[in-house]
Order: structure tokens, then sequence, then C-alpha cells
């Protein structure tokens, strides 16, 4: 029995020595990418709302909820969670909301395009995933 158990740790780490697929390294960079200018956009939007310029909550928002969601896809993606699909097809349609509230402020916020910019990226990605 012991060593029954000591060949199945064995087995599970050879399987463990695997290397991530492009498809899903793809899937961890763009999500990594979202997340490092969504939070430059996110503290950016902080610095408007104390001098008193509300008009990017609905930006931050958004952001906010990407952060979330990207955040959860690269950590699936790098552990090859049989989820992940379901969580890439959710994250599209949270990119989404988030690349169409960053492009309202674009012009005015180079965080906000970096942002959108980034979304729309990630969203061609994670729809190459799916293909």
């Amino acid at each position: 029995s012991t060593f029954r158990g000591a060949n199945a740790v064995e087995h599970s780490h050879e399987h463990h020595q695997h290397t991530i697929d492009q498809g899903r390294m793809r899937i961890i960079e763009h999500a990594t990418d979202c997340i490092m200018k969504g939070e430059i956009c996110v503290a950016h939007c902080l610095e408007l709302f104390k001098a008193g310029d509300t008009s990017v909550a609905e930006c931050a928002d958004r952001v906010h909820e990407m952060l979330a969601s990207c955040t959860a896809m690269a950590k699936l993606a790098a552990h090859d969670s049989r989820h992940l699909k379901d969580f890439v097809r959710a994250c599209v349609g949270v990119c989404e909301d988030c690349e169409k509230a960053c492009r309202e402020h674009e012009k005015k916020h180079a965080e906000c395009k970096a942002c959108a910019d980034s979304c729309a990226d990630c969203i061609k990605v994670c729809r190459d995933y799916l293909a």
C-alpha cells in the first residue's frame, strides 16, 4: 500500500513537469498584461476621484471587475483547470465591458487607452483559444 502511494505521488509529480501549452501561455501573458494596465488605470481613476472628478466612475467599476476576472483566468490557465474554457468565455464579456468603458476616456487619459488596448488584445487571444 505504501509502495502504491509512492508511485501515485511520483506519477503525479511527473505529470506536472509538462510545459504549459502555447494557448494557455498566451492567456496567462495577456491576462497579466490586462492586470498591470488595469491597476495603473484604477490608480489613475482614484487620483481623479480625489480631485473631485467622478467622470471615470464607470471605467473604474469595469476595470475592477476585469482585474478579478483576469486574475482568476490566469491562475486557472496556469493550473490547466478543467473549468478554464468557461472562465475564458466569461472573461471575454468582462473584458469587452472594460474595453468599452475605458474607450470613452482614451483621448483624455492614456491610462484608459492602455487598459482598453490590452483588453482588446486579451479578447482576441481568448477567442483564439476558444476557437
